[in-house]
């Protein structure tokens, strides 16, 4: 592979390593516990991890009652594993959300191989830094959602294709494994990365040669079970479930978006990396534009350009465009971004340094302020503006909390003043401030977050406005995640659908629009929201005479 200058630099010290191993590791597990599922996603997804864990049923994810074939089910049944193993220590969303921990921790594993493996030994934390210090995946990788999985398998596909000139039989086992949990993950998504990505990369003549080829075969073949085994299973259990999953939820819905070509969003995935990709995106520019020359020489560039190219073109004509399904992006700018690293020049470099710095300190003490505000009720703008976002939350002081918070901070300013000038000093700043950010987040702030994204107050207040005696409950417009909540935190089952035998009709909708009542059969018996949320509203109807 291409010669880069840092293959020859010095080997990290196993004190530094064990340094950046502990800060990944602080990343990566604070966050995890100590909040209900948030909206939206985590909600729905707890759902279908809940009805594994009361049912026992791990073939069919089902939400609330009814099937859910969105997504194939290996997150979910990862999460209700996590949710079994620590049910007597965590309450079980928090055990679930362990899951997203997990495949986070391979994520990075994985990723930290492949930088390695291309650039050299001293490149694998620097890959690693390099991820996690990515803006667009912060809160995303601390969530319960599918996306972690596919992430996963994402990585493994990357690792394998990086490992095939070197050995290929490992290789192939390796891009067979991450194409199969991706697939069980979020569906066709990692296949049809696996073929573009294969498919372009033969076009190039370090690419075909007999190991290659013997690598995308073991790959198949290790691909198959995972590919298999659960759709065969479903069949055997209802070929109509199969085909509404297999169709309607997958390579209909593609074949559809992509013919109706004024959905199509293809922009919208450049549109949002240049802060969501933030610091890989511009460093992996710069060193393409270092390599221009001898790029497409260059098994690793060949290779890092044409699967970021692959995942864009994919994602964009996908059915689901959003920022969760922009993660796998990540990856391959990550890794770009690493090669940029030894190539920079020196004033590039410090200027990303010290922006990095003064940001983070910026927004340390923007933190600062504002949950003071909020504890002392400070007349301060700030303070109201908070207040107004989350009505009637009261702040009060949780000492353990406030004391973390205070010595990580310590710790960040310690940490920026001894790190030594190095090549990966930018890198190592910058990922250590998105951990502060996140630590203070979650330390000083998860009660006002926690208060505006939970459904646990809102499903509380519904419980107690049921009437003794009802047989059960439509729905109008409520959504999946809130119909989970309601079952999570209520223990009640409302339709996914109108249902004309219920007596009782629950209707989702706008603050600023409510429904319009039919006054002759029904009858408003509570209205209310998530605290603070001006536009998610829900009314109770009961039929009038039942």
């Amino acid at each position: 592979m291409y010669s880069y200058p840092y293959q020859k630099d010095q080997l990290i010290s196993p004190t530094k390593a064990l340094s950046l191993g502990l800060l990944c590791a602080v990343w990566l597990l604070t966050g995890l516990i100590g909040h209900d599922p948030w909206k939206p996603d985590e909600a729905y997804s707890f759902g279908l991890v809940y009805h594994i864990l009361k049912s026992g049923d791990w073939l069919v994810p089902t939400l609330a009652g009814d099937v859910f074939l969105e997504r194939p089910p290996l997150f979910y049944w990862t999460a209700a594993i996590f949710a079994k193993l620590f049910a007597s220590a965590l309450p079980l969303h928090d055990g679930a959300r362990l899951a997203s921990g997990f495949y986070m921790g391979l994520t990075l594993l994985f990723t930290g191989l492949s930088g390695r493996e291309l650039f050299g030994k001293s490149a694998g934390w620097a890959s690693v830094l390099m991820l996690i210090g990515s803006m667009g995946l912060l809160v995303r990788a601390h969530l319960l959602v599918t996306d972690m999985a596919l992430l996963t398998g994402c990585a493994m596909m990357i690792y394998g294709y990086v490992l095939s000139p070197r050995r290929h039989l490992l290789a192939g086992l390796f891009l067979g494994m991450g194409v199969g949990i991706g697939f069980l993950a979020k569906g066709f998504i990692a296949p049809v990365f696996f073929l573009f990505i294969s498919a372009t990369l033969v076009f190039f003549p370090a690419w075909r040669r007999r190991t290659f080829y013997i690598s995308l075969l073991i790959a198949v073949l290790s691909a198959l079970p995972w590919l298999t085994i659960w759709p065969t299973l479903l069949y055997l259990h209802s070929p109509e479930l199969f085909v509404d999953w297999l169709w309607r939820l997958n390579v209909g819905r593609w074949f559809n978006h992509i013919h109706d070509t004024a959905q199509l969003s293809t922009l919208y995935y450049v549109s949002i990396l240049p802060w969501f990709a933030w610091p890989s995106l511009p460093l992996a520019i710069w060193a393409v534009w270092e390599a221009r020359k001898k790029m497409w020489q260059s098994e690793e560039f060949q290779l890092l350009i044409v699967g970021f190219v692959a995942m864009l073109f994919t994602l964009s004509l996908s059915s689901t465009i959003d920022d969760l399904s922009a993660l796998p992006l990540l990856l391959p700018l990550s890794l770009l971004g690493t090669a940029s690293l030894f190539t920079l020049r020196r004033g590039a470099a410090n200027a990303l340094d010290w922006f990095g710095i003064m940001t983070f300190a910026l927004l340390a003490i923007l933190l600062w302020w504002g949950w003071t505000g909020l504890l002392v009720d400070s007349p301060a703008r700030i303070t109201q503006l908070l207040k107004d976002y989350r009505p009637g939350f009261e702040p009060i002081l949780q000492v353990n909390q406030f004391w973390i918070a205070v010595t990580v901070t310590v710790l960040w300013m310690v940490l920026v003043w001894r790190v030594g000038r190095s090549i990966r000093r930018s890198v190592i700043n910058w990922a250590a401030g998105v951990t502060l950010l996140w630590l203070l987040a979650v330390t000083l702030w998860m009660p006002w977050l926690n208060s505006g994204k939970s459904y646990r107050l809102m499903v509380t207040n519904f419980v107690q406005a049921l009437p003794k005696n009802y047989n059960c409950i439509s729905a109008i417009g409520i959504g999946e995640g809130q119909r989970a909540m309601l079952q999570y935190f209520g223990d009640i089952t409302v339709s996914g659908q109108p249902n004309p035998e219920c007596n009782l009709m629950l209707v989702q909708g706008n603050s600023s629009s409510p429904p319009n009542e039919d006054k002759m059969h029904w009858a408003n018996i509570w209205d209310g929201s998530r605290t603070g949320d001006k536009n998610e509203r829900y009314w109770l109807y009961r039929r009038v005479g039942k």
